[in-house]
């Protein structure tokens, strides 16, 4: 049983601006202009925070004419999920296992 995750997604993740793209993206498929309007973020701060994102395989771009939309790649979030869920399950039995002092 895999007890450990993912720590480089978790940092990207981390940051409250990139987790909110990722909840916008996870509701639907945005380009930069409507992530711009619905976080209210300069369009350059934004830009390099889709670049961390897309960089750690988070997000997808789509180009469609002069605009490139972003969508979410529910994949790794999903792989992240399964971590979580094998960590809280190694740590119910973990729960049972007691290291006596010397």
């Amino acid at each position: 049983m895999m007890t450990s995750v993912d720590t480089d997604l978790i940092r990207v993740l981390a940051d409250p601006l990139r987790l909110r793209i990722v909840t916008l993206l996870a509701k639907e498929t945005l380009c930069t202009t409507h992530l711009v309007e619905e976080t209210g973020a300069r369009q350059t701060n934004l830009s390099n925070h889709l670049r961390v994102l897309r960089e750690a395989g988070v997000v997808e771009t789509e180009p469609c004419g002069r605009y490139t939309y972003y969508k979410l790649r529910p994949d790794v979030i999903a792989s992240l999920a399964g971590q979580f869920t094998e960590l809280a399950a190694s740590a119910r039995t973990a729960a049972e296992n007691k290291r006596a002092c010397p």
